[in-house]
């Protein structure tokens, strides 16, 4: 049986341009920029077959999970992101909410006895929550979960704590860390090109500063995600800048767990007039992100945002990682209408959904590293386990 892309470097009908960039693929090379906006206009069974070629070269067809909670400490900002339907500014901080630093533990504490791996904490830029302060809260948090992964605090969250404790990067990342702190999300990072970013967040930190925090914490030994916000008024070549300069960071430090599309969603923001892209949209996204970043091991779609049935289309363009569990009250994007309102998976449910599509679920924990592999397990029906 001959395999789909060797179909595709065979066809007749498939251009000559795009059978350079399937070569490519096929022969391990990097493809370029203008070959990646190319892909744009590519037809998305072409871009499936080749980025489930590279999916697969890299994973077989393992697909990633974890146990995992989120933690958002507030969403009063100090920014005013266009996007964002999450946030509240401080001149409406009645109309938003700020967690007490109990109330973050006791959070904590449902979970002590709890087999999850990660705890995620990113919020609104409250200026009242510094440096110390979470420094502090971090250390508290490993007092009640000496073994948990803490992945906490956007870049744009880091830069306004260090800027307000006058510390540089450095300090203030290994602040952090010797607090317990042991990796960065990937938020933030919207899209690097200066003309849109000014347009869509024009308050927070820059391009330039999202990626030296980003290499300062690889310096540190501090991993990190990096995500990219599509579907809104960018182009192709901005998603491809974009992609670009992280693979560039990548080739340098190697410090990027995975990369994570993350799509507009234009519920309650100051956006809401520009339409959300399809699901096709979507899946060129993945499949072009899964071909073009090639030294990025992990592909993640962010299931909550896009919903389970996309997440599950997903794996077949790319994709290798669906997140977790998120047992949480994540709001950032379920206020600006996802598809999942209330966002929270049992172990079971993430293990179906990725069976059902015939890939082989593997619990993770934040690095990689193999917790439990499900591929034989077989659920009581009657249990919904965490």
């Amino acid at each position: 049986m001959t395999s789909p892309l060797f179909n595709v470097l065979n066809s007749d009908t498939t251009p000559k341009d795009l059978k350079s960039i399937a070569q490519k693929v096929a022969d391990n090379q990097r493809v370029t920029e203008q070959e990646a906006i190319r892909l744009f206009d590519a037809d998305l069974p072409f871009l499936g077959v080749l980025a489930n070629y590279v999916r697969e070269s890299k994973h077989k067809d393992f697909t990633y999970f974890n146990r995992n909670i989120h933690i958002e400490p507030t969403n009063i900002c100090v920014f005013d992101c266009k996007f964002c339907s999450y946030s509240k500014l401080l001149k409406h901080k009645t109309e938003g909410w700020e967690l007490s630093e109990e109330e973050i533990l006791n959070k904590m504490r449902e979970y002590k006895d709890q087999p999850i791996t990660e705890v995620h904490i990113v919020g609104g830029v409250h200026p009242k929550m510094g440096l110390n302060y979470f420094a502090s809260l971090i250390k508290k948090i490993k007092e009640i979960r000496p073994d948990i992964h803490v992945k906490a605090f956007t870049a744009v969250e880091l830069d306004y704590m260090c800027r307000k404790a006058k510390v540089s990067y450095e300090e203030g990342l290994s602040i952090l860390k010797e607090h317990g702190q042991d990796s960065l999300p990937g938020g933030g990072a919207e899209i690097f090109d200066e003309a849109i970013r000014d347009k869509i967040c024009k308050d927070k930190c820059s391009s330039a500063q999202w990626l030296e925090i980003h290499e300062t914490a690889h310096k540190l030994g501090m991993p990190s995600n990096a995500t990219m916000l599509y579907g809104h008024i960018e182009e192709p070549k901005h998603l491809v800048d974009h992609m670009n300069r992280l693979r560039t960071l990548q080739d340098k430090t190697n410090g990027f767990n995975t990369f994570i599309p993350l799509k507009f969603r234009n519920g309650e923001n100051q956006m809401s007039h520009i339409p959300e892209v399809s699901v096709i949209n979507d899946l060129k996204v993945y499949a072009i992100s899964r071909i073009f970043m090639d030294n990025f091991s992990h592909i993640k779609a962010y299931w909550p945002m896009i919903g389970r049935n996309t997440a599950q289309l997903s794996l077949s363009y790319g994709v290798n990682d669906i997140d977790g569990t998120i047992d949480d009250t994540t709001k950032i994007y379920s206020m600006a209408g996802a598809e999942e309102q209330s966002p929270s998976l049992s172990t079971q449910q993430l293990v179906e959904l990725i069976k059902n599509v015939k890939r082989h679920p593997i619990e993770r924990d934040t690095l990689y590293n193999v917790v439990k592999d499900y591929k034989d397990v077989e659920f009581n029906s009657e249990a919904k386990s965490y």
